[in-house]
């Protein structure tokens, strides 16, 4: 059998379903007559893709130097998440006084994506340590 890169299919994995979900979120937007395109969207699902994309390439790369430490990493990489939404989304978010269900949609179902694809990853590589 071949051995696949964990990292090349992280990536590629990565690359598909954020593919999906942003036609799948975009087309939803669109049929229910929303701006597709409003409440950066765009911007969320990139940083989201590439918040998610570094943060295990980072862990893949310090499997064998903090092998005990990768939990907590994990966490750090949840922690710069939420930094990132705090500074670049919330505001904006929160402009008119209310953070209504699509700004909430548009970062955390990405984010969430994201996250699902690093857990299994991640607990992968735990997996492998043992």
């Amino acid at each position: 059998m071949i051995k696949t890169n964990p990292v090349f299919l992280f990536l590629v994995l990565l690359t598909l379903f954020f593919g999906l979900f942003f036609s799948i979120h975009f087309s939803i937007l669109k049929i229910y007559g929303f701006p597709p395109d409003g409440n950066k969207i765009v911007f969320s699902y990139m940083a989201n893709f590439m918040l998610a994309a570094s943060i295990f390439i980072v862990l893949y790369a310090l499997r064998n130097k903090l092998k005990d430490q990768i939990g907590f990493l994990f966490m750090g990489g949840s922690l710069l998440k939420f930094m990132v939404f705090f500074i670049f989304f919330y505001p904006t978010y929160r402009n008119d006084g209310v953070m209504d269900k699509l700004e909430f949609a548009a970062f955390f179902v990405p984010y969430a994506l994201g996250l699902l694809i690093e857990t299994v990853f991640t607990a992968q590589i735990l997996k492998k340590r043992e």
